[in-house]
């Protein structure tokens, strides 16, 4: 799990909905990804889930009210709390405490923590279908979007009361993702990000392909991090069993010449391009309309393979102010092969790594990675997890960042992003 949530505040209050139950799940992803945990229950809550699993799984003492803890101080208890919360999150968010939100009410711990928080607040509405579309709820909602709060929007489904339909509290993994998102600089805010990720397929018959073991999990990594930093995000995905990056425009691709389609129709408007995707050199020159069947079992078939479209040359050949990063796997000869792609593909960055490790590489959740630079400067990196990795390419990203980027879109870049050097020039 990345570290950027190590030792962060966070206050999660529960209020009295049957999805109290899935706040357990956001608080042991919160405490596994390092983040000090408090709990805040109102009344209601304590009905579906006793307080004492919350104390157990966040090691601290659950607040239940103004005035029932008997320890001294115990009264303003959450107001120390909302003071000293980097962010609160409330989920499950009824119908009832989003109205009090709103509405500036302040009758129990949880709404007025509420009230006190300067903190970012994460709001995950959880409730009959009906009770959600009630232009009152809806109104309220969008009073405390105006606000600024962050609203997580339920799913849609069969619901404990027998409905179907919108209501049912956002899945525990998306919640987490938009506490990070709240909890990370918008230093890329407004940059247009395109990202590859994943294998091809290329077709040898109906049923049958030639393809990689790339999972795409580096790629989407980045692609989710420059969207918490703000970015507009479009990936470009082979296929994967991962689950689309929230707040990430996906276009879904199978083999090299779809992904070369759609990364070249969005290359002109990008700001920044990072393809990790795996795609295939070659494919089978002529696929088979019908399955090929074994025929005599002494018989030798032979493919005839041609070059796929080498999308990452064309985009360095492409490139007017864009900063392009490539991605290489290899087996041996890392520097020297990394070094040749870089210069030959016209990147102004490359990461490269080893293949064929079990903690780095294809389908694994860490990587260790080499970057080398246009300038001929190199940097190896530790053994990291994806998503730190992602963000530390990132990184780097805005400290070689090119003038040409601000000239292009002087209107909505940081001063963060106009620091950078420029690189390559």
């Amino acid at each position: 799990m990345s570290q950027r949530l190590e030792n962060r505040q966070i206050v999660i209050g529960v209020s009295g909905g049957i999805a109290a139950y899935k706040a357990v799940e956001v608080l042991r992803l919160l405490k596994r990804a390092g983040a000090q945990v408090r709990v805040i229950m109102t009344e209601n809550a304590t009905q579906f889930v006793g307080p004492v699993t919350f104390e157990a799984l966040s090691g601290n003492r659950v607040c239940t009210g103004l005035f029932k803890d008997t320890e001294k101080d115990a009264s303003i208890r959450h107001i120390e709390w909302a003071q000293e919360a980097d962010l609160v999150l409330v989920a499950p968010a009824t119908a009832n405490i989003i109205a009090k939100y709103a509405l500036g009410l302040a009758d129990d711990a949880l709404s007025t923590l509420l009230l006190a928080a300067a903190a970012p607040v994460v709001i995950c509405p959880a409730m009959n279908s009906q009770m959600y579309e009630h232009p009152a709820v809806q109104r309220n909602i969008g009073q405390l979007r105006q606000d600024g709060r962050i609203i997580v929007e339920p799913g849609a489904g069969e619901l404990a009361c027998g409905t179907v339909g919108p209501g049912r509290l956002a899945d525990p993994a998306e919640i987490f993702d938009r506490i990070c998102g709240a909890l990370t600089e918008k230093d890329y805010a407004g940059v247009r990000v395109l990202v590859t990720a994943g294998p091809t397929r290329e077709a040898v018959d109906p049923v049958r392909f030639l393809s990689n073991p790339s999972s795409g999990k580096m790629g989407y990594a980045i692609a989710q991090a420059a969207e918490h930093r703000g970015a507009h995000v479009t990936l470009v995905s082979g296929p994967v069993n991962l689950s689309p990056p929230v707040g990430v425009r996906t276009v879904p691709v199978i083999c090299a010449q779809e992904m070369a389609h759609a990364v070249f129709a969005e290359f002109d408007s990008a700001d920044l391009v990072i393809k990790t995707a795996a795609v295939a050199d070659f494919r089978p020159k002529d696929p088979a309309a019908h399955k090929i069947k074994k025929g005599d079992p002494n018989e030798e078939q032979n493919l005839l393979l041609e070059r796929t479209v080498d999308i990452l040359k064309t985009l360095g050949d492409r490139k007017k102010e864009q900063f392009l990063v490539g991605f290489a796997a290899e087996t041996r000869d890392l520097e020297r092969y990394a070094r040749d792609k870089l210069s030959a593909k016209n990147l102004d960055m490359i990461a490269a790594n080893i293949v064929g490790r079990a903690d780095a590489g294809f389908g694994a959740d860490t990587n260790r990675i080499s970057l080398f630079y246009r300038d001929g400067e190199k940097e190896e990196l530790p053994l990291m997890e994806k998503s730190d990795a992602a963000h530390l390419i990132l990184d780097r990203v805005l400290d070689r960042v090119l003038d040409r980027i601000p000239d292009r879109i002087p209107d909505r870049i940081p001063d963060s992003l106009k620091s950078g050097t420029s690189i390559g020039q």
